[in-house]
């Protein structure tokens, strides 16, 4: 059980409605870290620019920069 609750789209309005609306047809889901992230609504522009930065940017291609973290990430036993 998580000590935060996870916000979801009808629990939210503005600026961060917006970002689960983009962020979920980027990914088709909106990822947990954003629904935290959104109980304080700086943080998570901040974390949004932050990440479109190194996914949306450079040479390299989405797929594998994802896939780059997935496996540092499994390297590190970091667990969901």
């Amino acid at each position: 059980m998580t000590r935060i609750p996870r916000l979801t789209k009808d629990q939210v309005t503005g600026e961060v409605r917006d970002v689960f609306e983009s962020v979920g047809r980027q990914r088709g889901n909106v990822p947990n870290m954003y629904r935290i992230f959104a109980h304080r609504p700086e943080i998570l522009k901040s974390m949004t620019a932050h990440l479109n930065a190194i996914t949306n940017t450079g040479t390299v291609p989405i797929r594998v920069k994802e896939l780059v973290a997935t496996f540092v990430s499994r390297t590190n036993h970091c667990e969901y």
